[in-house]
């Protein structure tokens, strides 16, 4: 048995170990870092390793170096996966910062069952990606499609009316309306949180100075929402980029590779080709566009310090 007064030495001399500020952060940390080396850390060095073999499915892999990057780089199919990918995020990302930004604008006014048009803004983000994307692809279906029902009533097509995920070009717009209607709450949410914390004074003092309700918006709101904008146009470049299912479930990347993306590109190589090396090495061209992207953003707020 340790005596009473030698426990009570050890216990003081830890408690005063643990409250040093140093360790404290390490002890919090711990677990988080634990964590994202387990399911963040081991997948990605797995993923770069794998992606420097030659491996099959079900046989060992062969170390065959850039290969499998080389390849990549002579596929016509990988130049057109990544034009449709810059395609895709860029169209969408800039849809959803106006469309999103002219929401939150909208409901950060003052007007009757606010709260409740911020409940339903949030329904599409909400609802799970693959059952919304089950619905509107009953929507825009060729034969039942209650859009080219529309257009056909309105004599704005005929029938059948489009072929919204038949059609190359049709294809690709309408993976870029549902993913911009899936994504404006994210933004809109967002963005009218950094709204609520610009003072009024501010805007008081502008319409004292005599400033219109535009220059008060492009001289006092703009400014001081530009950090979250950053953030939040980040973050949705790094989601959409790497969206895979709603195009999975909509277009399984067709019409003849039309709306194919890396995720997809990279998941038909490595599970329905079986080439596992092959597929991690596409879905390792992302690593660096979505480097620049955090370097770019981490440089940014840095200079705004």
């Amino acid at each position: 048995m340790v005596p009473a007064p030698r426990a009570v030495r050890i216990a003081r001399a830890l408690s005063r170990w643990i409250d040093r500020e140093s360790v404290f952060s390490w002890l919090m940390m711990a677990l988080p870092l634990l964590f994202l080396i387990a399911f963040v850390g081991y997948p990605f060095v797995y993923g770069v390793v794998l992606s420097l073999q030659h491996r099959p499915v079900a046989q060992p892999g062969v170390f065959v170096g850039l290969r499998n990057f080389v390849d990549n780089a002579h596929d016509p199919v990988f130049w057109q996966v990544a034009r449709n990918t810059f395609i895709y995020t860029g169209v969408a990302t800039v849809l959803k910062m106006i469309g999103g930004l002219a929401l939150a604008l909208v409901i950060n006014q003052a007007f009757r069952l606010k709260n409740l048009v911020r409940a339903v803004l949030l329904l599409p983000f909400i609802v799970p990606t693959v059952l919304s994307t089950v619905a509107w692809m009953f929507m825009l279906d060729p034969a039942f499609s209650v859009v080219n029902w529309g257009l056909r009533e309105t004599g704005l097509a005929n029938p059948p009316g489009p072929s919204w995920l038949g059609n190359s070009t049709l294809a690709m717009f309408s993976i870029i309306v549902i993913n911009v209607w899936r994504g404006l709450p994210f933004y809109a949410i967002t963005l009218l949180a950094g709204l609520q914390t610009i003072p009024q004074d501010l805007y008081e003092a502008a319409t004292i100075d005599g400033a219109t309700a535009w220059r008060r918006f492009w001289h006092v709101t703009l400014p001081l929402l530009k950090p979250v904008i950053l953030i939040v146009t980040v973050f949705s470049v790094i989601f959409t980029f790497a969206d895979f299912q709603l195009i999975y479930v909509l277009t399984h990347g067709g019409p003849a590779n039309a709306t194919a993306l890396f995720a997809t590109y990279a998941f038909d190589i490595a599970m329905s080709g079986g080439q596992l090396g092959r597929g991690a090495s596409v879905a390792l061209a992302m690593l660096p566009i979505l480097g620049l992207l955090i370097v770019g953003l981490t440089l940014y707020m840095r200079s705004r310090d």
